[in-house]
Parts: structure tokens; sequence; C-alpha cells
């Protein structure tokens, strides 16, 4: 059975025609996800126009309104997007949903708390890296430690400026995803609403007990 999602995800949790937009004010588009915990405000990066302009396509249709939070790992992420989870039931397994097709890579943003990034097949089944055409995850993550960016940076051939390495022991996240999927935006208000849904109780897959529904909308 293949799944969208983040691969390794367990360990890693435990170890450390698309619509053309014109972006508004700042040159940035922004959209607000609803949930019953609060609103989280993303930026969509300019960088990656093809997720970009796919995650407004999508909003515009209310494709992600009523869709569930499916898989969250506190510390790590909270994870979303598939439309098999609008009206799954509560042992449904989820993961597998999708728009239909997928979208090519534009990796090259980091994983700092507050990403927003496009899950996607694991390597064996998908060695291009193409991203699920709707489902992504927002980076929870605690601060890390110099002894944690000097192991990335050595054992996993990472590499980081100055700039970056501070935002990762200030923020936190997750840089052991770096370089391996497509962040395309990141949350500039509400960071306090991912920590709430990462802490909900879980069960099977880490699906929360609780269903966590989304409404996304396109903001000025």
């Amino acid at each position: 059975m293949k799944s969208y999602f983040l691969s390794f995800l367990t360990t890693l949790a435990i170890s450390t025609g698309l619509l053309q937009c014109t972006p508004k004010g700042d040159g940035f588009t922004y959209a607000v996800i609803s949930t019953e915990y609060g609103d989280m405000k993303v930026k969509l990066y300019n960088s990656t126009p093809q997720h970009r302009d796919n995650f407004i396509k999508l909003a515009e249709e209310g494709f992600y309104n009523d869709l569930l939070f499916h898989r969250v790992i506190q510390d790590f992420m909270i994870q979303g997007g598939d439309p098999d989870s609008k009206t799954a039931s509560s042992d449904q397994m989820l993961g597998q949903g999708g728009p239909g097709y997928t979208l090519p890579a534009e990796i090259g943003a980091l994983h700092f708390k507050g990403a927003l990034a496009a899950a996607r097949l694991g390597d064996r089944q998908n060695p291009q890296r193409n991203s699920s055409g709707s489902q992504f995850y927002i980076v929870d993550g605690k601060p890390l430690t110099e002894e944690n960016m000097d192991n990335l940076e050595q054992n996993f051939g990472k590499n980081y400026t100055p700039e970056q390495r501070q935002r990762y022991l200030e923020v936190g996240g997750s840089p052991v995803l770096d370089g391996e999927y497509t962040v395309f935006g990141e949350v500039v208000e509400g960071l306090d609403v991912i920590d709430k849904i990462a802490a909900v109780p879980t069960g099977q897959a880490n699906r929360p007990v609780r269903d966590v529904r989304m409404t996304v909308k396109l903001v000025d």
C-alpha cells in the first residue's frame, strides 16, 4: 500500500494547466488554515511557483475545507490534505489520497519550525521526489543544540550558514528533512496552533483520536 507521508517519519521524530496567481501587497500570497485550535497564517514562497500556484488553486476550489490533519507527531510535524479524510471513518487508514496528480520537486527552502512542505512517496517508489498534489505538512520541532547541528553536518552531509544554524538553535525545526522535501511556505502567525495540534492524543498511524478538521482560504 502506497501512502503519501514523510519517509522514515517515526525514526526521525524520535531521534531528533496550474492556476497563475498575481501576488498581492508585499509580493507574496497568503492563506489562513483555520482549525478549532486557532488559525495559522501562511506565506507561500514565490521560489516554488508550481507548489504555490497549486495550493492557491486548491484553496480557491475549497478542496481543503473539512479535511483532517490525519497524522501528527509532537515536536515533529502535523500532516493533512488527504481528500479521503473528509468522510473517513474513525478506523480508516489515511495518507493515500490526492487530487490525481503529483508536482515536480522544487526543493530548496529549509525546515524551520512553521515550514509548510509537501508530503510525498518515499524515494524507492519516487526517486524524483515528486510531491503529493495536495498533502502537506507543517513542521513542529524543538530548538536544536550545537551538537545536533554538528552531527547533521558531519554525518548527514548537511551544510548551513551561521544564520541558518542560529535559527535552528533559537526557533527549532526538522533540519534532517532538508534537501528531501519541497518547502513551499511558512507559518507567519499562529505558531502556537501547531504545538496545540501536535499535542493532541493520537492512535493508530499517529492519527488524532478526535478529528482535527481544517478550512483554508486565501487572504490579503
